[in-house]
């Protein structure tokens, strides 16, 4: 599987400054983390809801197989409201993530019922 290796300065904090390894998750994985946080019709099976963020969230922290020493990315500070991540390294990781796992634009205007 393929992995990616992302090297931050203190640009987001100190507290998240250091070395993150990501590792495509496999196609069931990403399949369940989807399934978990979508509705689906129960006749025709279209799609009512989703929680793209949980979705994006999970599928970030299936993907993170290494951080720095302090353990600064936990999957609730990644769904955090109040205490979260700041966003300019949520798209980071998701950018990252995204590539690895193969998620296209399409797949991602489905999973959130566009």
């Amino acid at each position: 599987m393929k992995t990616e290796t992302l090297q931050l300065d203190d640009r987001f904090g100190e507290e998240y400054a250091g070395k993150y390894i990501f590792q495509e998750v496999s196609w069931a994985k990403r399949s369940r983390i989807i399934q978990k946080h979508t509705r689906y019709h129960p006749v025709t099976g279209q799609v009512l809801s989703s929680d793209f963020v949980a979705v994006q969230a999970e599928t970030i922290w299936a993907s993170l197989k290494e951080q720095p020493e302090d353990k600064p990315i936990t999957l609730e500070r990644l769904l955090s409201e109040e205490d979260g991540i700041p966003t300019g390294l949520g798209e980071l990781f998701s950018q990252v993530v995204n590539r690895l796992c193969s998620v296209t634009v399409e797949e991602t205007k489905n999973s959130s019922g566009r």
